[in-house]
């Protein structure tokens, strides 16, 4: 297989870690913040600015990529990476979780998913054969199983039924995947029961992955709730293979989990609310459209060493904001991004130096504004 994964260190004060994943397009250093290319773009980046602020590694959307513009004509263009130009490491999920966001237009079975689709109103039948076979053809670097993702809250025997599909599942797409060159990631489900978080935990490692992810979580659910279920989720996943989590994108839920051993993560957080005017900066949130900025002729954020705030003033910002310029869109999802990919590098660091605790409490105090030990 293409794909290897080299556990460099552990802090010797918590369970955060360094790491090196090896794939047929690069080396990925963990922790690592995956951008999200839903239909083969990160909405208002190229592929070279996306490389000059950092990023290693980028997520595309198996069900919106499958329904348009298809996966034969992809695999036609000579897979993702040449069709999106960009020749580093690709992810892609199995579709899941679109489907199962659907809301009602979905009806699930043992054997797969039938749904309409978004674009049209056709109907689609999603097994995990299929699914295998769809990422097989678009070519990412690292594929996921089928999954079933349980809304919160909801029923404990709901959940169970999910994760013993999911488990299902996961053998038919482990047996329907045959390319060397693409990693297939098990799926960790149970919602917020610790003991079916053990037992999907622990049933997938025992189908054999080389990497796991860990779904269902940031679905609502409180924070502190998720953290517990997830340090303990954690504890039954193998230390020499990658732990992602996915969906999560705040930074403070990142440090966090980084803390407790998580490897990897994606999310769409950073470039939608920077489409929406708001932006990450050192002490909190900020919202670019608010009237006090209008005057305001500093950077977003001081300590920030972005191109956006070594050459833009929040006023400049706001103004182009406010008039509908694209170059907005683009300058804030330029900041957010940046921001994510380098707070987790201090934070890999920090690792590195047995410091993280340190690091993360002293960015969650200035970013919460509270005193956070």
């Amino acid at each position: 297989m293409a794909f290897s994964f080299e556990l460099k260190h552990t802090d010797r004060n918590c369970s955060a870690r360094v790491g090196k994943m090896v794939t047929a397009h690069g080396v990925v250093d963990t922790p690592v913040f995956m951008p999200v290319g839903t239909r083969a773009a990160v909405k208002t980046m190229s592929p070279d600015e996306l490389k000059k602020i950092g990023a290693q590694i980028i997520l595309s959307n198996t069900y919106h990529l499958y329904l348009r513009p298809g996966h034969e004509l992809i695999k036609e263009a000579g897979g993702l990476h040449k069709f999106m130009n960009w020749d580093r490491p690709i992810l892609t999920d199995s579709g899941g979780f679109q489907i199962f966001s659907l809301g009602e237009t979905f009806k699930i079975t043992d054997e797969g998913v039938n749904f309409k689709s978004i674009i049209d109103g056709s109907s689609h039948f999603l097994t995990p054969e299929m699914a295998i076979e769809i990422q097989n053809d678009l070519g990412a670097d690292i594929i996921m199983v089928l999954d079933e993702c349980s809304p919160y809250p909801s029923e404990k025997k709901h959940v169970k039924e999910a994760v013993e599909r999911t488990l299902q599942w996961a053998k038919r797409c482990k047996k329907s995947h045959h390319s060397e060159e693409q990693a297939l990631f098990g799926i960790v489900q149970g919602g917020v029961h610790s003991d079916l978080r053990k037992y999907s935990a622990q049933n997938t490692v025992e189908i054999g992955f080389p990497g796991y992810g860990i779904g269902g979580f940031s679905v609502g659910e409180p924070h502190d709730m998720m953290f517990e279920i997830l340090e303990d989720t954690i504890s039954y996943l193998p230390e020499d293979k990658p732990h992602y989590l996915m969906g999560v994108g705040n930074p403070t839920s990142i440090l966090e989990a980084i803390g407790l051993g998580v490897d990897m993560f994606d999310c769409v957080l950073p470039t939608r609310i920077a489409r929406n005017g708001t932006v990450f900066i050192s002490t909190g949130k900020l919202n670019i459209k608010n009237s006090s900025h209008a005057k305001d002729f500093g950077p977003l954020d001081p300590n920030c060493d972005c191109y956006v705030c070594q050459n833009f003033s929040r006023a400049y910002l706001r103004h182009i904001f406010k008039v509908g310029e694209i170059l907005a869109l683009r300058l804030l999802t330029w900041h957010n991004l940046y921001f994510v990919f380098n707070l987790i590098d201090r934070a890999g660091k920090a690792i590195a130096g047995n410091s993280f605790l340190d690091f993360k409490n002293s960015f969650i105090g200035q970013y919460t504004g509270e005193d956070f030990k």
